[in-house]
């Protein structure tokens, strides 16, 4: 299938996880897209409405192939992946596949409160001047103790050399809301969060232009 007409839409500044998830996603499978930017406001007003009739759910990202129109990151992912083979976004490995879709269902669904204090916008705009709270750090210890199970003891890829997937970005963007935001990382998590920053599609992203005057939101 044709991927000429690809276009993704995502938020002004391009620092939504689930955004991400997606650009990283196109990225990896190699087909050209265009990037229209939404001031998030209007659609959460309900003030796009022709957006929300094509995407159904009205939220972002979502991308459009030609006439088909799919939102929410994981299904884009999944899409990206059957679409243009052969695989590169999910493991081969049956267990490894089911594997991925888990930590990928538990980044977009777990710790609220470090969300919360660690938001993206400290990732890429401002860092956050405040220390954590009790809850928040409990929520960081939630995390660093699940990314020691899940990243080998050589800070590579969770399902080893050579078997990058996109559950690899998605754990890397959320440990980068202690990264970025100079939080103490266990060597091997830190070993492991800078070379997933240095993958050409991880580092793409993080260069991206977010100044204001860098963009034009759509009215």
């Amino acid at each position: 299938m044709s991927a000429s007409s690809i276009v993704l839409h995502g938020d002004s500044l391009l620092i939504s996880p689930y955004v991400f998830a997606a650009y990283i996603s196109l990225k990896e499978v190699g087909v050209p897209f265009s990037i229209v930017r939404w001031d998030l406001e209007n659609l959460k007003n309900n003030k796009e409405p022709d957006y929300a009739l094509k995407s159904i759910t009205g939220r972002v990202p979502s991308i459009e192939h030609g006439e088909f129109v799919l939102a929410e990151s994981a299904a884009i992912a999944e899409y990206l992946d059957e679409t243009f083979g052969p695989r590169k976004l999910f493991p081969d490995d049956i267990h490894h596949r089911a594997r991925a879709r888990q930590v990928m269902g538990w980044v977009r669904s777990s710790l609220p409160d470090l969300r919360n204090e660690r938001s993206t916008y400290t990732m890429f705009c401002k860092k956050a001047t405040n220390p954590l709270s009790e809850k928040a750090l409990a929520d960081a210890d939630k995390l660093l103790r699940v990314a020691d199970q899940l990243i080998p003891s050589d800070g590579g890829n969770m399902f080893g050399e050579g078997r990058w997937s996109i559950a690899d970005a998605d754990l890397t963007f959320m440990l980068c809301r202690l990264h970025m935001n100079d939080h103490p990382l266990p060597n091997k998590v830190r070993v492991y969060v800078e070379r997933q920053l240095e993958r050409p599609s991880l580092k793409e992203f993080w260069g991206v232009d977010r100044t204001h005057d860098s963009y034009n939101i759509v009215p």
